[in-house]
């Protein structure tokens, strides 16, 4: 019985030195795939980061874009509205107009492509309004009114926008991540 103990030993030992570069290679190529797992998973973590913040930057400097559009196209109605009374509106000003109106339609299609819904949604009621006081300041102009609008109807209807693109920045501020909004400041009307 010794000697058979003496023979198991010996072939334990002469396998065990024999498997022990196999099973250190498996353990050493297990290490490396988790370890290589890992990196992936970190670079893929680090890729949606750069993803969402080059995404949040396109999306701001289109609500900037959208905001400034609307708010100088509201003033320039506003401002047009003010000749049309007077009866002094020229080709400048009607150009200047149409600049204001076309470099908001170019802000609006760019922000539709990025948009949150909620702020999409604002967004569709501003166009529409900003359209529609366009539309109305023509016809004022033209001397086809709607039936029951006036320079005092419309001016009131651009005040009304002027509400309404607050809202509407608001949406884009917290869209953005910005939940620390300022109070508006109250309206003087021209703006």
């Amino acid at each position: 019985m010794g000697s058979a103990a003496i023979v198991v030993a010996a072939v334990v030992g002469v396998t065990g030195t024999l498997l022990s570069p196999v099973l250190a290679q498996w353990s050493g190529a297990k290490t490396q795939r988790a370890e290589f797992e890992r990196q992936k998973q970190a670079a893929q973590a680090q890729w949606e980061r750069e993803q969402q913040q080059a995404e949040l930057i396109t999306r701001r400097t289109c609500y900037i874009e959208a905001n400034a559009a609307n708010r100088r196209y509201r003033i320039q109605l506003m401002n047009y509205l003010w000749h049309v009374r007077r009866g002094e509106v020229t080709d400048a000003l009607r150009a200047e107009l149409e600049v204001a109106r076309q470099a908001h339609h170019s802000a609006f299609a760019e922000v539709q492509m990025v948009a949150s819904p909620a702020v999409l949604a604002e967004l569709d009621v501003m166009a529409k309004a900003l359209s529609e006081g366009y539309r109305r300041t023509k016809c004022l102009e033209e001397g086809t009114p709607d039936p029951d609008d006036s320079f005092e109807v419309i001016e009131a209807y651009l005040q009304w926008i002027w509400d309404r693109w607050k809202e509407m920045r608001n949406v884009m501020r917290v869209d953005l991540g910005v939940h620390n909004s300022p109070p508006d400041p109250p309206s003087t009307g021209a703006l």
